[in-house]
């Protein structure tokens, strides 16, 4: 009602400081799903929550409030639902994991992510191992093509192991169990890795994910072809969403449809009209993202502007960008904007990439011929930018 967000948050805050112990009861007698990555949790959620559908109301937090302020609005919105699928903040995962006793938990990657305010990646893992130690009654599905999520999910009783990609590789050179260096092993058939120094190795995978197949664990084959949601990030999402409605009774061939129906998340990937203009909104919050936005991005030259605030919310330290491989971007039509454009226009004349410097985004978008023009953005800058063009979910 005072147009500051949507809402998903304020009701778990009074709710919690009425009764401390809400999350707890709000999650009795449910059957819950509990999302994790560094990147790519809020699709993933959507993705699961969709292909629920057919066990009956679902429960969610639709917009990525995933602390457990928007857990505890999530489960008060649906009183009778059964299920719940609950977006997880990487740090949180051990609270409310021995809160809620979550009868499944997805992990998909980590890598480095707001460097002021996260915690070391190493270290986030590490409180996976001791919280899913001491939860026997999770089911984990995980992806065992990042070595440090196979390392965080290996003390879990029970696991799935999911060959879902790892695009990003910055971040797992060394073993997370001796600190020895990492071998990996690309083919067209499979990818591998093992610590050249002590046992840890990517262990075998109950569901693989090849181009736009995977392979159950039953050995039949599904195409994702009719995903909405674009690139191989989003590819390796639906992989992850698979095993986990599987868990619950839900088959591939009637979760596939359901999947194919998600074509917007919180804004994420949707195209809206401006002055003759289709503004995509792609939303990186770290050099992962940026990867998986680059990825999607219409074919050169088309034009595409970038924005970057640095707020609580994104991390206020900036030097992550110089992480980013931004070559890929020569030979388009670049603007650039944010708060902190200057610190990107830096970082973007480092890598010999021709860009404009603009005030806000209504110069970019207006700067640009009626068509096509894909926006890139952080996490406040993205917000804004939603809620100037519309805030389609």
């Amino acid at each position: 009602m005072a147009g500051r967000g949507d809402g998903s948050v304020i009701g778990g805050k009074i709710g919690l400081r009425l009764d401390p112990e809400l999350l707890t009861r709000l999650a009795r007698d449910r059957k819950l799903v509990l999302v994790s990555a560094t990147n790519g949790k809020t699709t993933t959620t959507r993705l699961i929550t969709s292909a629920m559908t057919p066990l009956g109301e679902v429960a969610t937090n639709a917009f990525g409030a995933n602390m457990p302020t928007g857990h505890v609005s999530a489960l008060a919105a649906a009183p009778d639902a059964r299920y719940g699928v609950l977006e997880c903040d990487e740090k949180y995962v051990p609270m409310v994991l021995a809160e809620t006793g979550a009868n499944v938990v997805a992990l998909m990657n980590l890598s480095r992510d707001q460097m002021d305010r996260a915690a070391e990646i190493w270290l986030l893992a590490g409180k996976w191992r001791k919280a899913l130690e001491a939860s026997p009654q999770s089911h984990v599905i995980a992806n065992c093509d990042d070595p440090l999520v196979t390392w965080g999910a290996s003390t879990a009783k029970s696991v799935t192991w999911v060959a879902a990609g790892q695009h990003w590789r910055e971040d797992s050179w060394c073993c997370p169990e001796c600190g020895g260096p990492l071998d990996r092993e690309d083919t067209d058939e499979d990818s591998n890795w093992a610590c050249r120094e002590c046992h840890f190795s990517r262990p075998r995978p109950d569901w693989v994910l090849k181009g736009d197949q995977v392979t159950a664990p039953d050995g039949r084959s599904f195409q994702l072809s009719n995903l909405s949601l674009p690139g191989r990030a989003n590819r390796s999402n639906a992989a992850i969403a698979l095993a986990v409605v599987n868990q619950f009774g839900v088959p591939p061939e009637q979760a596939l449809p359901l999947l194919g129906e998600v074509r917007s998340v919180a804004g994420r990937y949707t195209t809206v009209e401006h002055e003759g203009r289709r503004i995509r909104l792609l939303l990186s919050k770290n050099p992962a993202g940026w990867l998986e936005a680059f990825d999607v991005l219409e074919p050169a030259p088309a034009p595409v502007a970038l924005s970057i605030n640095a707020q609580g919310p994104d991390g206020r330290d900036t030097s992550w960008l110089w992480d980013v491989d931004y070559r890929i971007l020569r030979g388009r039509p670049v603007w650039v904007t944010g708060e902190r454009r200057v610190d990107l226009a830096v970082r973007l004349e480092a890598a010999d990439v021709q860009f404009s410097v603009v005030d806000d985004i209504d110069q970019a978008v207006m700067a640009v011929p009626p068509g096509r023009l894909d926006v890139i953005a952080n996490y406040t800058a993205f917000q804004t930018i939603r809620t100037r063009y519309g805030r389609v979910v």
